[in-house]
């Protein structure tokens, strides 16, 4: 399989945050957005955001800004949507999605994701890693999706479907297994305390 577009997902409120958008939150030399395309561009064959709003706030990251087609914020998979839209017009058979608040994600995401998805009709893969309850933990916003099922998509959002493992289950979506090594690499900042520990991190 060749190298997919990768798609960046800031649609959402950041309510936990206090509103805004959380992407553009210093930390370290640079801001939370600007670690998640630094680990995501070598994986990619491309980069775009998912964001709703006024486009412009984010001009000098030099990326194309997709808003979600469905309205209301209906969550990560409206921004899967609007990536396997632009996937379809540029002639791409899948994307792979990152979350614009997880600035420690492995850096073999890419590689990981398009192995779990050999030889699947559509590759659909979210990354998931070991929990010592629930056996292991899905991570909805990292993922492999096929742009064959974008109208299936389109379709379940309309219908109010919300929740992603929900659709990926329905066409027989996989898992690729991530390990942990002191802390989950999807590891996400929801909360100025997120935050705080993401300095400690870095």
């Amino acid at each position: 399989m060749k190298q997919p577009p990768g798609v960046i997902l800031a649609g959402g409120l950041a309510s936990r945050m206090g509103g805004g958008d959380k992407g553009l939150l210093p930390l370290g030399r640079t801001t939370l957005l600007g670690h998640v395309i630094d680990r995501l561009a070598p994986q990619v064959a491309g980069l775009a955001l998912n964001a709703n709003g006024d486009p412009a706030r984010f001009a000098t990251l030099g990326l194309p800004v997709l808003a979600d087609s469905i309205d209301g914020y209906a969550g990560p998979l409206a921004g899967v949507l609007a990536g396997l839209d632009r996937a379809a017009e540029q002639g791409d058979e899948m994307i792979v999605t990152a979350a614009a608040d997880t600035p420690f994600f492995p850096a073999d995401l890419v590689p990981r994701l398009l192995m779990a998805a050999e030889g699947m009709q559509h590759p659909l893969v979210l990354a998931a890693t070991p929990d010592p309850v629930r056996g292991k933990v899905r991570h909805p916003t990292f993922g492999l999706w096929p742009v064959a099922l974008r109208d299936d998509l389109r379709a379940a959002l309309h219908d109010g479907l919300r929740k992603v493992v929900l659709w990926t289950d329905r066409h027989g979506g996989r898992e690729a297994l991530f390990p942990v090594a002191g802390f989950d690499p999807f590891f996400n900042v929801n909360t100025p305390e997120d935050l705080k520990r993401a300095e400690g991190l870095l």
